[in-house]
């Protein structure tokens, strides 16, 4: 989860849905835009052009017409996190509004096989924070056997990311040899994977902090 502010504008289709006996909060308007400002990305496991859309409601609707049209309340999740996150969890940080809240929390996950995800408030804890924990403790480590599945094909996903950004550090950092175009190449791309429309882009901004050398040569710029 990493800062992602919304368009301020709503798209037309919910004021207009919101008096109709059909009410549909999930018009093509909504999911493009959402599309656009989430960087085409679910909010909460950061998995890039995910498979399965939702338009979730950050906090639950619980059948209030007005939080269920809310634009500011309509976030773009993929099923598995939505369906994770249900009704249990009204607060949470939120990311389109909080500009420090990969900050808040720690993500790190070991690289090697079966190994789980691993999220932990950084410094001072909050129900919020701690909610939010809970919350991608469940999403990437799973509780129910199916769950536990889905959040495995996750883990393997940003295994995978991990591993490459992991190699273009060990390249750039191991390129004493190499000319300078192709060390500047290796800086542009590492830059590339820390941006917000990077997968997994919190895990990769906390392997940069964790690492002295890392944050001074890769200042944070989003």
């Amino acid at each position: 989860m990493i800062y992602m502010p919304k368009s301020p504008v709503a798209p037309p289709s919910l004021a207009i849905e919101k008096g109709r006996h059909s009410r549909k909060y999930n018009g093509e308007d909504v999911l493009r835009q959402l599309q656009r400002d989430f960087k085409n990305k679910c909010y909460l496991c950061e998995t890039k052009e995910p498979h399965s859309i939702n338009v979730e409601h950050f906090r639950p609707h619980r059948n209030d017409v007005n939080l269920m049209f809310d634009w500011d309340n309509l976030f773009f999740a993929c099923f598995h996190c939505n369906n994770t996150k249900g009704d249990k969890f009204d607060d949470i940080l939120n990311c389109t509004t909080d500009p420090c809240c990969d900050k808040k929390i720690r993500y790190s996950m070991d690289t090697l096989p079966l190994k789980t995800a691993k999220i932990e408030s950084v410094s001072s804890s909050s129900p919020t924070i701690d909610n939010t924990v809970s919350l991608l403790m469940e999403i990437y480590n799973g509780t129910t056997p199916t769950k536990k599945m889905e959040s495995q094909n996750l883990r393997k996903a940003l295994t995978r990311s991990l591993r490459e950004f992991t190699q273009l550090l060990i390249n750039y950092y191991e390129s004493d040899t190499i000319d300078g175009e192709k060390k500047r190449s290796l800086r542009e791309k590492i830059i590339d994977e820390l941006k917000n429309s990077s997968p997994f882009t919190a895990f990769k901004r906390w392997i940069i902090r964790d690492d002295t050398v890392y944050i001074h040569d890769f200042p944070e710029t989003e």
